[in-house]
């Protein structure tokens, strides 16, 4: 991933609407959520929910397709593990950071 699509997509996640979406959406999995039942979820106008959906499809964290008269809107999971493979690139000495992989990297080790 680019500096320009990490700094896109940070800027997109950044706002509590946004993250509270896209972290649904990756919930839902790779069926994702009609726009309308997103709406409910969300507690929110369609209206709203359509300029936050704009941003994250921009992006590049969102795709959608047509289900009759319904959009779905799925997280783009690759965009997603991108982000964080860029977030952690020359973490651990090139190793992957994370629980899974028994990385015990503190705040205290790395001074």
């Amino acid at each position: 991933m680019e500096t320009d699509n990490a700094l896109e997509a940070l800027g997109a996640l950044a706002h509590a609407v946004r993250l509270a979406v896209f972290r649904l959406l990756v919930q839902a999995g790779p069926s994702g959520l009609p726009a309308g039942r997103i709406a409910d979820l969300m507690d929110m106008p369609a209206s709203s929910l359509s300029f936050h959906l704009k941003e994250l499809h921009r992006a590049g964290l969102l795709t959608s397709r047509q289900d009759g008269r319904s959009i779905i809107y799925m997280a783009r999971f690759e965009t997603m593990n991108a982000l964080i493979g860029y977030l952690t690139e020359n973490c651990c000495g090139g190793n992957l950071c994370s629980p899974l992989a028994g990385c015990s990297v503190t705040s205290e080790s790395q001074s």
